[in-house]
């Protein structure tokens, strides 16, 4: 059997009250130490300067313009281009006054000005501090006063809400750089509360008259303080030194380098997941070490697939949630062939995946089922899609396998926190024996896994289960102001992840819970509630699910989010009529999703404990306006209890009584 990671150290019983710990691996690359790291590259300055220097007319940034309401093509900056627009920025921060070590905030959606500020920051020794751009005056009050940031870098559209007298924090604030440009309105405003308000051209044009040598980094200088996009309490303050993103980086760098398809010059990657995001950011990180290109979203998610044909991506990185509206858009596709095209299809389908469960690389697996089926699909991703790194939460095996076929690039999982500059794990291309887990845990770090009495996971069982604990030199410093929260986390030098995982034969790592995602029901058994959304989320009539479970109560319930096509479509079939939200109220259409979720948990083989008895019918997507989601899409279980715990008091009466809504 190929071995994918390698064992350091075994595991050991726990004694005087701690827990089983698992044996320690490594990666394979690091299985007898960790590889030096690159004599020119210590910190993530080094990583864009070299580049600049290396690369100088290679495309580096693009984004697209808007032209009278409409969207143009790609326009883009060299490396020529953004180094000079960032040694502008960085004069202008200390002509300012910002003295080394500052906090500077990047508020707004991902575009060259973000990476810009960001460089500019790397160069002088401050601290970056990004702000989702999708928090609201709570979280950025919250933010901008715990990190005591002096400046912000804002998106125009944010200018508003920083200066509303709910964010009452930016009196703290000395300068407010805009993206582009500031109205007159803002800029009063602004000096009103003491603020210092510049236009992007205004800022560049200070940092012309006055030049300012760089001070650059040290390894240990601390380069960002990212606050997590937390589910529940105030964001957490992750400190991450120079030292950490370059090991970060250098790690991707050596990992790929096993593989025959180089990284090259020519690859291009679509940015859309939020710039205040570790994945976006370490993807970007290694972009920019190998002097290739990053193509910015226009800012609508919905209409992502026109920026995917206009781009042409190589890599394309998302969260679960993205793929699995890819695979439904695919699906529904095929559904809507002929009934032998779809027979057609189907075979090519399994007649490919077959070739490639025998060991054959996707590319040699079927040329004639790609040549006649899976390029169209290739081309509604632009046509030119190598790689997919799918990551923040576990991706079904199913859609990952039906991607790894229809896309015809490598599909991958990858596992990561803030806390450790993304990539705590990255799975193999090629590699069927990978569909379902999330890889070989990465270069410069170990991995191990650590008892949960509570919950039945045991490292030094079979199969080893456990809470997964990480070091390394891309765990985080620790967490800003807060001694406990940090000792919390890191214990013996091992940062606890909270994550559970399992290890497979082949020294590879499976996600299968949360250590506080689960519930105990009132006959005692457990229930892992991000488990049961990951296999109940599969179903084609589902567009989103939350499961909840009450320990006073023997049953489970969920919230379900129906898949607006899928729902018409049974609609037309059987003679009811009416919008969406009307469709949604129909008791008929509650008896279908339950007997959809009945099939699944017997297909799943899910103990009877696990089946679904009742359901809420949401017509509106779980979304950031209401609190009920994160910026990476990730559940707000708290928040999500709070705005449906009426429906659900209701539900359970109704269950408890015998009816079944």
């Amino acid at each position: 059997m190929k071995m994918f990671s390698a064992k350091v150290e075994e595991g050991r019983k726990g004694q005087n009250g701690k827990p089983s710990v698992g044996p320690v691996y490594r990666n394979l690359l690091s299985k007898n130490d960790f590889p030096p790291p690159h004599p020119e590259i210590n910190t993530a300055w080094d990583v864009f300067s070299q580049s600049a220097q290396k690369f100088p007319g290679n495309r580096m940034l693009g984004w697209r313009k808007i032209v009278d309401g409409k969207i143009g093509p790609y326009v883009w900056k060299t490396y020529k281009e953004v180094y000079e627009e960032v040694l502008l920025v960085g004069s202008a921060l200390r002509a300012s006054g910002v003295e080394l070590g500052s906090r500077i905030g990047i508020y707004g959606s991902n575009c060259p000005q973000w990476i810009m500020a960001m460089e500019a920051c790397n160069a002088h020794s401050l601290i970056c501090v990004p702000l989702y751009d999708t928090l609201g005056p709570g979280a950025v009050n919250f933010i901008i006063d715990h990190a005591e940031v002096d400046v912000v870098f804002i998106q125009d559209k944010k200018v508003k809400q920083l200066l509303s007298p709910d964010c009452t924090s930016s009196q703290r604030l000395k300068v407010m750089v805009c993206f582009t440009s500031l109205t007159d309105e803002e800029k009063d405003k602004a000096v009103q509360i003491g603020m210092k308000p510049y236009s992007w051209s205004e800022f560049t044009e200070m940092g012309k008259q006055n030049p300012s040598d760089i001070f650059p980094p040290q390894p240990e200088t601390i380069g960002s303080i990212m606050y997590t996009s937390g589910t529940t309490g105030d964001p957490k303050g992750v400190v991450l030194t120079h030292e950490n993103a370059a090991y970060g980086v250098r790690g991707v760098d050596l990992f790929m380098e096993q593989f025959e398809d180089k990284m090259t010059v020519d690859d291009v990657y679509l940015s859309f997941l939020p710039l205040a995001h570790i994945l976006d950011r370490i993807i970007e990180e290694y972009f920019f070490r190998t002097g290739a290109s990053v193509g910015y979203y226009h800012g609508d998610l919905n209409a992502l697939g026109d920026d995917m044909m206009e781009l042409k991506p190589t890599l394309l990185a998302g969260v679960p949630r993205v793929f699995e509206r890819i695979h439904e858009g695919i699906k529904q596709g095929v559904q809507q062939l002929n009934p032998r095209r779809q027979k057609i299809f189907d075979i090519l389908y399994k007649y490919k995946r077959a070739w490639m469960n025998m060991g054959f690389k996707n590319r040699n697996a079927s040329p004639i089922a790609d040549l006649l089926a899976f390029r169209k699909i290739k081309n509604r991703l632009g046509g030119r899609i190598r790689l997919i790194i799918s990551g923040g939460a576990p991706l079904s095996a199913e859609i990952e396998e039906f991607l790894r076929v229809t896309c015809c690039c490598f599909v991958v999982q990858g596992y990561g926190l803030t806390e450790t500059v993304g990539p705590t794990t990255l799975g193999y291309p090629d590699e069927m024996c990978m569909i379902g887990v999330v890889g070989t845990v990465s270069v410069f770090n170990e991995l191990r896994l650590e008892e949960v009495p509570d919950m039945g996971y045991d490292p030094l069982g079979d199969p080893s289960c456990g809470e997964i604990c990480v070091r390394g030199k891309t765990v985080f410093a620790g967490y800003h102001k807060s001694p406990e929260l940090t000792r919390e986390a890191i214990k013996d030098g091992w940062f606890h992840t909270g994550d559970i995982g399992q290890i497979l034969s082949n020294g590879s790592i499976k996600i299968i819970d949360r250590k506080k995602n689960l519930i105990k029901l009132s006959q005692g058994e457990y229930v892992a509630l991000e488990y049961l959304e990951n296999v109940y989320g599969i179903s084609s009539v589902i567009d989103d699910i939350w499961v909840y479970g009450n320990s006073f109560k023997s049953k489970i319930v969920a919230v379900v989010v129906p898949e607006e096509n899928s729902t018409k479509k049974w609609a037309d079939l059987n003679g009811h009529t009416g919008s969406f939200s009307d469709l949604c109220s129909l008791d008929q259409l509650k008896n279908y999703i339950l007997e959809e979720l009945k099939l699944i948990a017997e297909r799943n083989k899910l103990r009877g404990f696990e089946y679904i008895k009742g359901i809420i019918i949401e017509p509106r997507p779980f979304d950031m306006e209401r609190d009920l989601v994160t910026a990476t899409l990730k559940k707000k279980r708290n928040q999500l209890l709070k705005y449906y715990q009426v429906g659900l008091d209701e539900l359970y009466q109704n269950l408890d009584a015998g009816r079944k809504y």
